[in-house]
């Protein structure tokens, strides 16, 4: 089965501890936790503070995507408030091998993330270090936006390269994934569906949750 990990770009700040023990009563896989830093992308989220917050009330895998510059610099702060997944995106460091190797030490899983015009070929010489690869189906630094349809697209060439290595790797796509486009995001090879806007723009997280889980 697929799973789903919310996004809490979306979520309203000012209930972010009710929107969390939502998102667990909901069936919630992981907790897709954006980080930025203004630099690599046009946008600042959370920080270490509130981050720490949400690791006190749920038990929930906190999926951390660093959208950040030098994040190895970063990565043991993290990991050792909460994180269980971080996210390096292969764009933001020239040290890629290293930082994903550190989040593996630290005892969290390392994945890796590339933009919607990055090549997916980049993230290949990595893939055997990895237990995810995140595929920006969105230009990252904003919640809300539409799906890109050209991801599709290196979703398939990912999944092809894994199989042929026979490598155990989920596949997470995140931006503008909806109840329209799971089936065919699921059917291109994708593992974990990141969804914000979905989800809390919905009526029944819960409901909307269960269908995204649906899709095989």
């Amino acid at each position: 089965m697929v799973k789903v990990a919310p996004s809490l770009l979306s979520a309203n700040f000012n209930d972010l501890a009710d929107a969390v023990r939502a998102l667990d009563k909901a069936g919630a896989d992981y907790l897709h936790i954006d980080v930025m830093d203004g630099r690599f992308v046009p946008n600042m989220t959370f920080g270490p503070v509130v981050f720490k917050n949400i690791r006190q009330i749920t038990t929930c895998p906190l999926d951390v995507h660093l959208m950040i510059l030098e994040p190895e610099k970063y990565i043991p702060h993290w990991i050792e408030i909460g994180a269980d997944i971080i996210s390096v995106h292969v764009e933001s460091t020239v040290h890629l091998d290293r930082a994903l190797s550190l989040v593996r030490s630290l005892g969290a899983k390392p994945s890796v993330v590339v933009n919607p015009a990055t090549p997916i070929e980049w993230v290949f010489p990595v893939l055997s270090i990895v237990d995810q690869v995140l595929v920006m189906s969105v230009n990252p630094g904003f919640g809300g936006q539409y799906f890109i349809p050209y991801t599709l697209d290196k979703i398939r060439a990912l999944q092809h390269e894994i199989l042929r290595r026979q490598l155990a790797v989920e596949i997470q796509v995140d931006g503008g994934v909806t109840e329209v486009n799971a089936k065919q995001l699921v059917d291109a090879g994708v593992d974990v569906l990141v969804a914000g806007s979905a989800v809390f723009n919905s009526k029944d997280m819960a409901a909307t949750i269960k269908a995204l889980k649906s899709f095989q």
